[in-house]
């Protein structure tokens, strides 16, 4: 599987060079197939649906669901975008992506993590060639930070503070959530960043998963849903959620650390589409200002340069960001942490009591 690294310079904000793009209508790892899905439908009326309009089915994690009910909506009030409606369907991010494998119809895919989009490709289901464009497949960007009571009781700033005692931590499910794994992969390599072994590093994530966490949900937003509900002193999260959270009104606060890993988010069009013109104008075009503005007003960092700079106050970049190749990329830490019985946080998981079964 070929992983290969995003732009950090568009979140440090660091010299790149502008890209030309001529884009359409220019104006997520697993998760338990258990996990509930939800459905809705954008775009132009239902009544144009059944006059020539064409319907593409989104099928995406359960995040961003609110960014592209956005985009969706957005997009049919553009020429490349008329007489397009969405079928959506959000859910735990593996879930979405074994149903897709399994049969559910889909034109556009939208995950957690790369290795759901790997599935895929791997059954003929996306192109091989499915990141072969200036972002790499990935629709926007996020990191993981940490989420925290208003005022900051616990007096939390960092990776160490999660496993004293008396701290309650809540994250997902890794073998359900692809949040999950983004938020142990960041306090794993945080560990390493600084200059902990990684036999060191993986006591930190023992330490944390088995005394500190005190609830592992099914996927991201079920954790939000936790700890705003009051449970936790802690919460382990994309910042998106934590923006949406704090724009809602929750009364919480976001704390970066100084060490955290980029999240980056792949989107690609199936190759089982029936509207593979509309669908690939979707896709361009949320890669367009336009587009990425709406990623950024809903939280995600944009993965365009030029929208990245016009937004970089919204988006703090943490001293050492890293992604997930400095740890080996997704191929190796998937099977090194995460594989069946045999993948290290797979066995701190099992011999804690935690459910496992993806």
């Amino acid at each position: 599987m070929r992983i290969r690294s995003h732009r950090l310079t568009a979140l440090a904000l660091l010299p790149f060079a502008c890209l030309a793009v001529a884009l359409a209508g220019c104006g997520g790892s697993s998760d338990a197939t258990s996990a509930s899905n939800s459905s809705s439908s954008t775009g132009t009326s239902n009544a144009a649906a059944t006059t020539g309009s064409t319907t593409l089915q989104l099928v995406a994690y359960s995040t961003p669901k609110k960014a592209y009910d956005a985009l969706t909506a957005a997009f049919a009030q553009t020429s490349a975008g008329k007489g397009v409606t969405f079928g959506q369907s959000f859910g735990a991010s593996g879930s979405q992506s074994r149903a897709v494998d399994s049969g559910q119809p889909a034109d556009v895919v939208a995950f957690s993590t790369s290795p759901d989009m790997t599935r895929l490709v791997k059954d003929g289901i996306v192109a091989k060639t499915w990141d072969d464009n200036p972002y790499k497949g990935f629709s926007s960007d996020s990191v993981v930070v940490l989420v925290v009571r208003k005022g900051n009781p616990k007096h939390i700033t960092g990776w160490n503070d999660l496993v004293k005692p008396g701290v309650d931590v809540i994250t997902p499910n890794p073998s359900t959530s692809g949040s999950a794994r983004w938020n142990i992969l960041a306090g794993y390599g945080a560990e390493l960043k600084e200059g902990k072994s990684p036999a060191q590093a993986l006591d930190y994530l023992k330490t944390l998963l088995t005394k500190n966490v005190s609830v592992q949900d099914s996927s991201a937003s079920a954790a939000l849903q936790t700890f705003t509900g009051g449970k936790g002193d802690v919460l382990l999260d994309y910042e998106s959620d934590a923006l949406a959270a704090k724009k809602a009104g929750d009364p919480i606060e976001i704390v970066y650390p100084q060490q955290t890993l980029l999240i980056q988010t792949p989107i690609a069009v199936t190759t089982k589409s029936s509207h593979q013109s509309q669908a690939e104008a979707f896709l361009n075009w949320q890669w367009s200002v336009a587009g990425q503005t709406i990623w950024a007003q809903k939280g995600y960092r944009p993965v365009l340069p030029s929208v990245a700079a016009k937004f970089a106050s919204k988006f703090p970049t943490p001293p050492d960001l890293f992604t997930i190749d400095y740890l080996g990329g997704w191929t190796k830490v998937s099977k090194t942490f995460f594989a069946p019985s045999t993948g290290s946080v797979t066995k701190i998981e099992e011999a804690a009591g935690v459910p496992t079964a993806s």
